[in-house]
């Protein structure tokens, strides 16, 4: 898994990334999210920084990517909604 956080001055960059990253997971918080990990996925996250954001970063702009292990991730700890974002849903009609 992945932890991507970011922070941008302008509202501009900041929704799009959020969009770019609404690809390949979920949002944890406003500018967090939680990414299930592959070697691609990152390959493509990291392009698209280098590509398209780094460029336009002001002094207080900001990308943050977190790689968690297996092992880690199993010791997570999830309280509220992000524990029942885990969770399996059953539905009957």
């Amino acid at each position: 898994m992945l932890v991507v956080s970011y922070d941008f001055e302008e509202s501009g960059p900041r929704t799009k990334f959020s969009k770019f990253l609404k690809k390949f997971g979920r949002k944890m918080q406003y500018s967090v999210f939680e990414i299930k990990n592959s070697q691609r996925v990152l390959k493509n996250i990291l392009s698209e920084v280098e590509l398209k954001y780094k460029k336009q970063f002001t002094g207080s702009d900001s990308i943050v990517i977190i790689p968690i292990c297996e092992a880690c991730e199993k010791k997570m700890v999830r309280y509220g909604y992000a524990k029942n974002e885990e969770e399996d849903v059953i539905v009957f009609k």
